[in-house]
């Protein structure tokens, strides 16, 4: 099934008082890998960006201007998203501000556009409770590079829960790390290819490891393993000597 990992960035807290979507994008993931498609646009909100928010993202209302509306994107972003789990970062507030749109838009409400909605912040929880869970915590926590992070900005942050997704659900630390283990065949392919090198002890290793069981064997009185397999090994070399072999 197609993953698509969303992310809001909007005018302010509350969808019932009135504010709006102003980003938002939706990054597609196959089989545990980033396919590249993704969809992303800025929103004009017809409206005044709360101040809080502002601080938060730093989209301006004068940015904003000449953006499209969302009933203008709503049905390509509907098209992405067909089918699709979607995945969010305490998707109750996107899922809300996301309803609340497509509210205006005299459309269904996301559920019956998508397969299923999975939040990340709640698997989170369940992995380190009582711990910081918001997307900052959760990059130094898998050690996820979230440098470009100084602002909230959509599409970064849909980016950045993937791959703190990814560590979360299997402990992949990389988007780049290719966890699948090699068959039996490359395996041996990759063995018959190895040059192993051979370092011999030198003469005064020897000497050392010679006095090391000499002081084993008297602490043991007489059981020091090394010292019995050594006897065994120079027992076993001479018979074959005797014998021709």
């Amino acid at each position: 099934m197609r993953q698509i990992f969303i992310d809001t960035e909007t005018t302010g807290l509350e969808p019932k008082l009135g504010h709006r979507i102003i980003e938002i994008a939706a990054v597609e993931m196959l089989s545990r890998r980033l396919t590249g498609r993704r969809f992303h646009c800025y929103l004009n909100p017809g409206r005044e960006i709360e101040d809080g928010a502002l601080q938060v993202h730093g989209l301006t209302t004068e940015f904003l201007q000449d953006k499209q509306k969302f009933h203008e994107v709503v049905h390509e972003l509907l098209e992405f998203i067909d089918g699709a789990e979607l995945i969010m970062h305490n998707a109750a507030f996107d899922v809300a501000f996301l309803d609340h749109e497509l509210g205006l838009a005299e459309l269904p409400p996301l559920n019956d556009c998508c397969h299923s909605v999975t939040d990340t912040l709640k698997i989170a929880k369940d992995l380190h409770p009582g711990k910081r869970n918001n997307l900052d915590a959760l990059c130094e926590r898998y050690q996820v590079d979230n440098s470009r992070r100084a602002l909230h900005g959509a599409l970064l942050d849909a980016e950045l829960l993937a791959e703190v997704y990814l560590a979360m659900t299997r402990g992949q630390d990389s988007l780049l790390m290719d966890l699948e283990p090699p068959s039996a065949l490359e395996f041996a392919i990759s063995l018959r290819d190895l040059h192993l090198v051979v370092l011999p002890a030198t003469d005064e290793e020897l000497e050392a490891h010679a006095k090391q069981l000499e002081s084993i064997e008297r602490e043991s009185k007489g059981k020091c393993l090394w010292k019995q397999l050594e006897f065994t090994g120079t027992v076993e070399a001479q018979t074959g000597e005797l014998s021709g072999a």
